[in-house]
């Protein structure tokens, strides 16, 4: 293989024009370095590749074999740079976004909304998963980013954006109206039927974490795998549901659940956008990121 790849570039304007005066054009150069730049690609290769015709050159047999080959890599080699540029201008490409129920429907979903409808070229894959699945995902490198919850995505691997703030409640149905308006202490819990998630997310690991530290230990009577289906089963006051309060919030606004009110406050959480911090961004994630940092700009700010 001749050691100047340049030389095959020359070599396939040549002939595809078969004129070393419109191959210098082509090329913004002279001439004189095409005709150099064929002679040492002969020398390289030990063969006569163009002849003298009555209008410019044309390929020998041999040049005609080699052209072949190097008309298909050249223009192989052109359209992905066509293709990179298509990316680079967000007409085309591939996003991978890690996300759990709750910040894909309560954060997320809009703004993917607005992401589409402006680059719908752009392949949009969201990989649902709790946030220690989706932080175990965005370690390997199988997603651009996450938009998970804390505490559980703080570490020095990962640079976390918070964007909105999350509370955890407990909400009861009907059943259990005598705890209505009451100021209960957490320990009570321990005498309650109690529907939580199962698993391993974040949002059961922080509320067993808090009642751990207030001496309470809950035994669910029921363990699902969706908060939207703790709610259902709280509606039918099968239990007291254990859930971020965005998934309660139309049947505690219209009366039909209540929310248990403790003589301490649960802190709240926040739903943080996490990055790989070692690790580059493909242009469509960056994109989006930067959509999201603009219309969170001032809710807090990254944690390197």
């Amino acid at each position: 293989m001749a050691e100047n790849l340049e030389y095959y570039k020359i070599f396939y304007y040549t002939a595809k024009y078969g004129s070393l005066t419109a191959a210098a054009a082509e090329l913004s150069i002279s001439q004189p370095a095409v005709s150099q730049a064929l002679k040492q690609l002969e020398n390289a290769l030990s063969a006569k590749l163009f002849v003298r015709a009555s209008r410019g050159i044309r390929l020998t047999l041999e040049g005609e074999v080699l052209y072949e080959y190097v008309k298909e890599g050249y223009e192989q080699i052109m359209a992905g740079e066509r293709k990179l540029a298509s990316m680079l201008q967000l007409e085309y490409g591939e996003l991978k976004i890690g996300a759990s129920d709750m910040t894909l429907k309560y954060y997320l979903l809009p703004f993917l909304q607005k992401f589409h409808e402006q680059f719908p070229g752009i392949k949009v894959t969201v990989m649902n998963a709790p946030t220690p699945e989706t932080l175990k995902l965005l370690r390997q490198g199988k997603i651009d980013f996450g938009v998970v919850s804390t505490p559980s995505c703080r570490g020095p691997e990962f640079h976390v954006m918070p964007v909105r703030e999350i509370e955890d409640v407990f909400v009861a149905g009907r059943k259990f109206i005598q705890y209505k308006n009451r100021m209960l202490d957490f320990k009570e819990l321990e005498r309650l039927p109690i529907i939580s998630l199962e698993g391993n997310t974040s949002t059961k690991a922080y509320m067993d974490a808090f009642l751990k530290q207030n001496g309470v230990e809950l035994h669910p009577e029921f363990e699902l795998a969706t908060s939207d289906m703790i709610v259902q089963f709280a509606l039918r006051s099968l239990g007291v549901g254990s859930v971020v309060r965005d998934f309660a919030a139309e049947y505690l606004e219209d009366g039909t659940l209540f929310e248990l009110r403790f003589n301490k406050m649960i802190p709240k959480r926040e739903i943080c956008i996490v990055t790989d911090a070692g690790g580059p961004l493909s242009k469509a994630a960056e994109e989006l990121l930067k959509t999201l940092r603009n219309e969170e700009k001032g809710f807090g700010g990254e944690n390197d």
